[in-house]
């Protein structure tokens, strides 16, 4: 027996009836002989890591647009804390941990510079429209490259928890559905702690219902959150929160919005934003020559290719291209 079967013995005596088992994996579109030592979902954990789109979430804004200091969230960081907590949610329920961060790490692969500010213009300025999840789920299977093959060839799991870890349907997995909201688990947690290092809000604005419920620092809100799920969602098919903290959460989401997200300062930036990624939509649509051969599929439409070319680009390459196209240079004779 090999080393990847022993791993799959374990994981079909260690994990929950409810887990989503190697084993089990509905496979890939496309047909691959299975590696000796790693597991499908190890296999596609290490393919989305290696990407250069994953790589490319460390140039992305998550919140803070050019924030001053090394110490604001960015895509990335964001991305990694996503799969911290899922994985520590998955394995206290025995569920499966390489599944689960598998979808954490690809989960915002599509994610636009600017962050959710990028998406909206994105999609204003497109027919077909922009959905960051969507995005992700055509970067893995389409525009990223494995084996000089387009797409990464993930298995039907973690393909369906990266489309669905937002929006109204909810992954076909439990470890789809830990990410899910384990990915606000984050966000509303170090958004708060971004905004109150970048004096948006005070530690003392949270509301305190909210403090009373959940906690009152960083590290005891997660740990609650986290607790709360664990201990709702043993022994069943289903992840779970108690009411008194689905509250809590939903009331600090909305304190998020109202006072970080739509926050003067926190976006005093955004109209920027808007006209770097809308010129450069229009040039690139006039120019689609110019877009590097690498980034897009030639059987698309000119649009679609703008769109994926811009929706790859880090904060600071946009705001490069913006000013190598737009931006006249010192002239010597």
């Amino acid at each position: 027996m090999g080393i990847r079967e022993e791993y799959e013995k374990y994981e079909d005596i260690r994990l929950s009836k409810y887990a989503c088992k190697s084993i089990d994996s509905r496979g890939r579109r496309e047909y691959e002989v299975e590696c000796d030592i790693r597991t499908k979902f190890q296999r596609d954990r290490d393919r989305i890591i290696h990407s250069k789109a994953f790589r490319r979430l460390k140039h992305k804004t998550q919140v803070f647009l050019a924030p001053e200091g090394d110490h604001y969230r960015t895509r990335l960081t964001h991305t990694l804390e996503v799969s911290q907590i899922s994985r520590t949610i998955a394995r206290a329920l025995r569920l499966n941990e390489d599944l689960t961060e598998a979808i954490s790490l690809g989960h915002d692969l599509g994610h636009t510079p600017f962050g959710h500010n990028g998406e909206k213009i994105l999609n204003s300025i497109t027919s077909s429209g922009f959905q960051h999840n969507i995005q992700s789920l055509r970067v893995v299977d389409i525009l990223e490259k494995h084996k000089d093959k387009q797409g990464l060839n993930l298995t039907y799991e973690v393909r369906d928890g990266i489309l669905n870890h937002r929006g109204e349907n909810s992954p076909e997995t439990l470890e789809g559905r830990i990410v899910k909201i384990a990915d606000r688990i984050a966000y509303l947690n170090h958004d708060i702690d971004d905004a109150i290092r970048a004096k948006v809000i005070k530690k003392d604005d949270i509301p305190s219902d909210v403090v009373k419920i959940l906690g009152s620092d960083h590290g005891e809100r997660i740990n609650n959150m986290i607790t709360n799920i664990v201990v709702n969602s043993t022994d069943k098919n289903d992840i779970m929160v108690s009411d008194k903290v689905q509250f809590a959460t939903d009331k600090l989401r909305n304190f998020m919005f109202e006072n970080i997200y739509l926050n003067k300062k926190a976006k005093s930036e955004n109209y920027k934003a808007e006209k770097i990624l809308k010129d450069l939509f229009a040039y690139y649509l006039e120019n689609t020559n110019k877009i590097p051969k690498d980034t897009f599929l030639i059987k698309e439409d000119k649009e679609i290719r703008v769109k994926d070319y811009i929706a790859g680009m880090t904060d600071r390459y946009a705001i490069k291209k913006f000013k190598d196209i737009f931006v006249p240079l010192p002239w010597d004779k």
